[in-house]
C-alpha cells in the first residue's frame, strides 16, 4: 500500500542541496541521488513502510527515508 503510493507519486519525489550531499555520502555513491533513490524504490524487492510522517524504504544493502507529505528524500543510510 505505501509502496504503491511512493510509485503514483514518483514525479515529486526530490531532495534538497543538503539531501543530496548527505545521501551520497551516506551510500558511497556518485549518481544523482534522487533517479538513484527512485531506481531502488522500484526494485521488485524494495519494502516500504510508515512511521509518523516518513516512509521508509528497505532494499538490498540501505534504507531511504521520504517525507510522506512532501516526498522530499530526507535522507539514505547503509543497514
Amino acid at each position: 500500500m505505501h509502496k504503491q503510493t511512493l510509485i503514483e507519486n514518483i514525479d515529486k519525489i526530490h531532495t534538497t542541496e543538503m539531501g543530496i550531499g548527505r545521501i551520497q555520502k551516506n551510500l558511497e555513491i556518485t549518481d544523482e541521488p534522487v533517479s538513484y533513490c527512485i531506481s531502488k524504490l522500484k526494485q521488485e524487492n524494495s519494502v516500504v513502510s510508515k512511521e509518523g510522517k516518513n516512509y521508509y524504504v528497505d532494499v538490498d544493502d540501505c534504507i531511504i527515508t521520504i517525507n510522506s507529505s512532501s516526498f522530499t528524500i530526507i535522507t539514505a543510510h547503509k543497514k
